[in-house]
């Protein structure tokens, strides 16, 4: 092999740790900047990396650490604005904090598909696991695995767990009916997400409790499945009355009923309030713009990033989390109930 051909190939750990004089173990304590290494050393080690221009493989990283600084993310099968926002900002967050992402759509809710996708991110010996939760039944199936990584949870539930990190929906459900009841509002129907998503569940159970108490009527529920089509269809139908006011499940279906109640000649808001949850790029671009409620996905996946890192590098000091806050954006879909 000629000095070309020897110069052209990459350096790898073995060659730093020749050049620096140390084992490639210490060469693995610098890249992955763990104490116990005298500076003199640490100085010498870096000069031999810029010197050789060495890139650290993720299996160098581990020779010490026996870590990858990949985490394994479990997304369903499904292109929701909620699931695909927590998705994207994870990923960012995880960047940040140098970890690389590897994915797996999960398509079936069920513990052999969540099962499956686990044991094709331990194949690729990820540190921990992140899952985004839209079924409950994906919850249940969790709970039964016994893993050797970490896994977090992004989920909506009433429980509290050390590694469950969520939005608080219920909170947020009750701020959008207690919205609409403020304004004079006293017939408030919901047109709520899928019976299995956990957050359609939780903003049921917070649209229930708002109404229970201030003593008002509970109208049964109807439900769609996230769609603008499915909020159409259930907007074509409505008993709409005098007093009457609509939370919506998320934005997407409070789009598909506004264009029904227009079709109708049924006014927003004159004639009926709307609240909805997300906060779509598109909701304030409406017409009218949509009263809703604001998810902060930018936080939770910089929370979900933060519960990874204590899992791996400090787990005995796991505390439960209080769910982040929702906040209320007041647009021009609502307004005081006529009389």
């Amino acid at each position: 092999m000629s000095q070309e051909d020897g110069a052209a190939k990459a350096a790898n750990i073995f060659d730093v740790a020749r050049l620096a004089g140390v084992s490639h173990q210490t060469v693995s304590r610098v890249i992955n900047d763990l104490p116990n290494v005298r500076p003199t050393t640490r100085t010498r080690v870096e000069q031999a990396i810029a010197q050789l221009r060495y890139s650290p493989s993720p299996a160098a990283r581990a020779l010490v650490t026996r870590r990858t600084r990949t985490i394994g993310l479990i997304t369903p099968g499904v292109s929701d604005y909620g699931p695909t926002s927590i998705a994207m900002h994870f990923n960012f967050a995880a960047r940040a904090a140098r970890y690389s992402v590897d994915t797996v759509s999960a398509l079936e809710a069920d513990p052999a598909g969540i099962r499956s996708a686990v044991e094709a991110l331990l194949r690729q010996r990820v540190d921990a696991i992140v899952l985004v939760v839209v079924d409950v039944a994906v919850l249940e199936a969790v709970r039964a695995l016994d893993l050797s990584v970490p896994l977090v949870a992004a989920a909506s539930t009433a429980r509290r767990n050390p590694h469950i990190v969520s939005i608080d929906q219920y909170r947020g459900a009750r701020a959008a009916v207690r919205h609409l009841c403020e304004l004079g509002h006293t017939r408030i129907l919901h047109i709520a997400g899928p019976r299995t998503a956990s957050d359609s569940v939780e903003r049921v159970r917070g649209w229930r409790d708002e109404l229970g108490a201030r003593r008002l009527e509970i109208v049964e529920q109807q439900h769609g499945d996230w769609s603008a089509a499915s909020g159409y269809r259930i907007g074509m139908d409505l008993d709409i009355e005098p007093g009457t006011a609509l939370f919506v499940g998320n934005d997407h279906m409070s789009i598909g009923v506004m264009s029904a109640l227009r079709e109708r000649g049924i006014r927003v808001p004159e004639d009926v309030s709307i609240v909805g949850f997300d906060d779509v790029p598109e909701a304030g671009y409406l017409y009218p713009p949509l009263t809703t409620v604001r998810q902060d996905f930018a936080s939770l996946g910089a929370l979900i990033m933060q519960k990874v890192l204590i899992a791996v590098e400090e787990p005995e000091s796991a505390t439960e989390d209080t769910p982040l806050p929702t906040h209320l954006v007041l647009r021009q879909s609502t307004r005081p109930a006529a009389g």
